[in-house]
């Protein structure tokens, strides 16, 4: 059963539950910083009470946050030990938050406490409930709102709509009794009005030039609120006043606000906790006196796991200048507030904006732009701080296609094949890096052997690494990639290309989602920091014009480019497919070839493939595509054709449009005149 006796005796008389919830190194009996709020002094102890036989806590710098843990608890939610009510919630949050594992639904042993030291006692299962709060009889005489009185709201721009909306009267008499059931009546005069919001079962009265300006009448709810039932479904800021008048002063100037019975009053996190669903921000924004500096900031220390906020205006904190309508009222306007809040996000977002701010496209300052180090025909590849993509089977040429880009980046002639590929040379040697991950050292060994050969190069350039990564756990890899990228950026003043063969074994399953976000988000980003472009060698064999699994999936979406090698049998030569272009369609760039030429012992250039073979390509890769779409619809409108090619080949509007163009006139698709949408041939 949930009772405060369980929870003592599974939580070490407590000890646990003040480890859970009250964080530092702290020890017990010896003085620390209570970090439940900004403590200045060490004054703070946790010891064990040997008359409840429980652990409790001493503050001699604030008595507040003196007691058992259940003291605490309610201190730090917002809940009173006293009630009944809030006890049992305190109990259920304990027993919630470190997973006790009590059965909350027997509660008839619950007890509060009502001092630190009472000594716990069971209550019997037949005791009665408290005796509920008894309603104050009232009687009220209304009337219409005096020119008088209209001009007191006005002032703080409050219109007789807004009256209206929130449920607010002008009284002429209010009757009802004291604490001691004696009558008295209070009527209204032009010095003296008499204002009520009212309630479906209270009224609470508010007279703003008396000596006692606020009393109710009736039963004043338990977690009374007022403007809870005039907010919107959602909204972007709700702020938490100190009054009534304070939310009619923001609602007039077009905010959301509540508040509560005062700025002392209990704040329920449940409420609270329902509100942050509909609301990004929760301000608390209280009077600037010292009741309500100390409110704001203790309440915000209570909410500040639901995400509330807590903005304190610049006021004296005077009686005639301390809250929001004062504020108002001396003729700051809501751009002003705007104003105000735009600069208390500046400081919530400080560390962030400042982060932001190199990242900021100023256009009067056009960014470098970056070189293009791998190219086709003048098709952009392999740029500056860009992932470019290789893909392809097992014995296609993906290695010594990848040789050649290294060749041509470390030649120091010319005339070299470099399989058709255009490639910059590397003129300000800077570094170049080769990490391989899948094949033996004595097969890269090899490789290089065949990339100087080709290079025209007889010894190996001191700026161009290659590593053997195979006896590496996958962890490792990432992090030598990692750490001697840094070191030879500096070493060699930059670093002119990277090549990772074989990305696939960086991560323990290509078609683990979460790894493959994050192996290719962390190139992406290395790519960035070096302004390089990193080569990744995936060997997978792709599926049309697109690549198969996770990390196939994450590289096409953030690769500058994809090229994918093929092997066509007769005549014996490998084929360069474009997957990807960030700039035009994939299927207009050349299918360069290349092959095995025996009197040089290596792979040669062997020209494009004709025009009508790229047409072919062309009809065969979108007729594929076709099918894709049409496989579970048999109609699709332009504007849904136009989209759904875009997604599926990761391509831009001007590209899907053409592709629809170029399948219409090869008849892959029809239009269907009656209703305007598009099929595909034999569908139909």
């Amino acid at each position: 059963m949930l009772s405060k006796d369980e929870i003592l005796k599974r939580t070490n008389s407590g000890l646990d539950v003040f480890k859970h919830y009250v964080a530092g190194q702290w020890r017990v009996g010896r003085n620390f910083f209570n970090p439940l709020y900004e403590d200045r002094k060490a004054s703070c102890n946790i010891y064990y009470d040997r008359r409840s036989q429980s652990y409790k806590m001493k503050d001699f710098g604030n008595d507040a946050y003196s007691g058992d843990c259940f003291d605490i608890v309610g201190k730090i939610k917002g809940l009173d030990c006293n009630s009944s009510k809030d006890f049992i919630e305190i109990l259920q949050t304990i027993n919630r938050d470190l997973s006790l594992g009590i059965d909350e639904n027997d509660t008839s042993f619950v007890v509060s406490v009502s001092t630190p030291d009472s000594k716990p006692k069971k209550q019997p299962e037949n005791t009665p409930n408290p005796t509920p709060k008894k309603a104050k009889p009232y009687s009220i005489v209304l009337q219409s709102f005096s020119a008088r009185e209209l001009s007191f709201w006005q002032k703080y721009g409050i219109t007789p709509e807004l009256l209206k909306t929130y449920k607010i009267v002008s009284l002429r008499e209010f009757k009802s009794e004291n604490s001691e059931g004696k009558p008295f009546t209070f009527y209204s005069t032009d010095n003296e009005p008499i204002f009520g919001y009212q309630g479906k079962r209270h009224i609470k009265i508010y007279r703003p030039f008396s000596e006692i300006r606020f009393l109710y009448g009736g039963l004043l709810p338990e977690n009374y609120c007022f403007g809870l039932e005039q907010l919107p479904s959602k909204g972007d800021t709700l702020f938490i006043t100190g009054g009534e008048k304070d939310v009619l002063s923001l609602a007039a100037k077009g905010f959301h606000a509540i508040c509560f019975n005062s700025e002392t009053s209990n704040i329920p996190q449940n409420l609270i906790k329902k509100l942050s669903y509909r609301f990004k921000h929760i301000i608390l924004l209280y009077d600037t006196d010292k009741t309500g500096l100390e409110s704001s900031q203790k309440h915000a220390l209570q909410l500040a796991d639901l995400g509330v906020k807590r903005l304190v205006l610049p006021l004296k904190g005077t009686k005639q200048e301390k809250d929001i309508s004062d504020y108002f009222k001396f003729g700051n306007t809501r751009e002003n507030f705007i104003t105000l809040f735009i600069e208390f996000l500046d400081n919530l977002y400080s560390e962030t904006m400042a982060i932001l701010k190199p990242c900021e496209i100023d256009f009067s300052n056009p960014p470098i732009q970056t070189e293009m180090l791998v190219s086709i025909n003048d098709v952009p590849l392999g740029t500056q701080g860009n992932l470019f993509g290789i893909t392809g089977g097992e014995g296609t040429g993906k290695s010594n296609y990848v040789g050649s880009l290294i060749a041509g980046t470390i030649r120091e002639k010319e005339n070299i094949d470099t399989l058709g590929t255009i490639i910059q040379r590397n003129k300000n040697n800077k570094a170049v890096l080769l990490y391989d991950t899948e094949q033996s050292e004595t097969q890269l060994y090899k490789n290089i052997s065949g990339i100087l050969r080709r290079g025209k190069l007889e010894t190996m350039p001191a700026y161009f690494k290659a590593y053997c990564l195979t006896s590496m756990s996958r962890k490792e890899r990432m992090q030598a990639i990692i750490q001697s990228m840094d070191k030879f950026y500096y070493q060699f003043g930059g670093i002119q290309m990277v090549v990772i063969d074989g990305i696939a074994d960086l991560v323990r399953c290509a078609n683990d989602e979460a790894e493959s976000v994050g192996v290719i988000d962390e190139l992406y980003r290395l790519a960035g920091i070096y302004k390089t472009c990193i080569v990744c060698v995936l060997h997978f064999i792709p599926n049309g014009l697109k690549l198969r699994g996770h990390l196939g999936s994450e590289l096409q979406r953030k690769a500058a480019a994809i090229l994918s090698i093929e092997k066509d049998e007769n005549p014996a030569v490998s084929v360069v497919k474009a997957l990807k272009v960030r700039d035009g369609s994939p299927l207009d760039v050349p299918l360069v070839q290349f092959a095995w030429d025996k009197e040089k012992d290596m792979h040669t250039y062997f020209g494009e493939k004709p025009k009508e073979e790229k047409e072919k390509r062309k009809e065969t890769e979108l007729a594929g595509v076709a099918k894709t779409i049409f496989a579970n619809q048999r109609f699709c409108t332009y504007v849904d054709l136009c989209e759904q090619i875009q997604r599926l080949l990761d391509v831009k509007e001007r590209t899907a449009k053409s592709y629809i163009k170029f399948m219409r006139e090869k008849e892959i698709i029809l239009r269907d005149a009656s209703n305007a949408s598009y099929f595909i041939i034999g569908q139909i």
